[in-house]
């Protein structure tokens, strides 16, 4: 078999990077890597897309595992890029559609909810008066979040109302949107579920000494088996975002009701490889490989 050409838009020296390498390795394919922050776009009687000097519009397959944050006009421009590869018949992984609609917390929630997930209570203004009232509606205990963002970085659980006060006005000094949750009691426990394609194909608990369950901020992880409903919300999700893998995080009540917090399009798993018998970047290669075939 001719071997796929494969870029990985990322640190050649980061966790996940290396753990991909490494499976492509194995399948007799060197990756090159490149910085989305470099991407090069030319237009007219050559077009195609460059990252430092190595042409991505001959490419089998790109895999996407960073996209670093900039001004918008940025962001905009490199995710065109993306659209540009993948237009031109380049495998983009995941799809720039699909990232889109994930990177985005308050968009990939509506679409949820639109296809009958539960996801929590959760409101949106750019009012800190607004912000305020919504405080209180939702109980005077919410988790106020950034719109953008992952590892728990930003996250606060606000219970007073001066303390409400305070961060809506520090954040209407940085220009950002209030993205408030009801808090859900849920034992200081989620889960992380990895679903590659149709398969739900690990998972873990995140169990942690306080309300914040991100392994990144010091939760430990578990190994859990997807029951069916947990796997039902999985697949449903990923279908309705179109992701071809995703990490979906998950939180059980301590009533037993099951929400959706989010849906991520460039999920860390280094936590979830620690109780997971099988290597998940192979995984995740091998399906990527597979999607390749399929289309030649």
């Amino acid at each position: 078999m001719e071997k796929i050409k494969t870029v990985i838009l990322g640190s050649p020296g980061a966790w996940h990077t290396q753990t991909l390498t490494a499976a492509l390795r194995k399948r007799g394919v060197e990756p090159v890597f490149g910085d989305a922050a470099r991407l090069q776009v030319r237009l007219g009687s050559s077009p195609g897309v460059t990252v430092e000097a190595t042409f991505l519009s001959d490419a089998d397959l790109v895999l996407v595992r960073e996209v670093p944050g900039g001004t918008l006009e940025q962001v905009i421009y490199r995710m065109d890029a993306l659209h540009q590869l993948e237009n031109g018949g380049v495998r983009v992984i995941n799809s720039p559609y699909a990232i889109e609609k994930m990177v985005d917390k308050y968009y990939a929630l509506s679409l949820l909810q639109d296809a009958g997930l539960r996801v929590p209570e959760t409101r949106l203004t750019e009012s800190p008066s607004e912000a305020l009232e919504a405080f209180h509606s939702l109980g005077g205990d919410v988790v106020v979040k950034p719109l953008f963002g992952s590892r728990g970085v930003g996250m606060v659980r606000v219970t007073e109302t001066d303390t409400a006060g305070r961060v809506f006005r520090a954040l209407q000094l940085g220009g950002y949107v209030y993205y408030l949750q009801k808090y859900i009691p849920h034992n200081n426990r989620d889960q992380r579920v990895m679903v590659i394609g149709e398969e739900c194909v690990a998972a873990m608990e995140r169990v942690a000494d306080s309300w914040k369950t991100n392994i990144a901020a010091g939760a430990w992880p578990i190994r859990t088996e997807v029951t069916s409903d947990v796997r039902d919300v999985c697949l449903q999700a990923a279908r309705r975002l179109e992701a071809d893998y995703c990490g979906v995080d998950l939180l059980r009540s301590e009533a037993g009701e099951l929400f959706v917090l989010e849906v991520n399009s460039m999920p860390a798993w280094q936590g979830l490889q620690e109780v997971t018998p099988f290597d998940v970047a192979d995984r995740i290669v091998k399906y990527c490989f597979d999607v390749i075939q399929r289309k030649s």
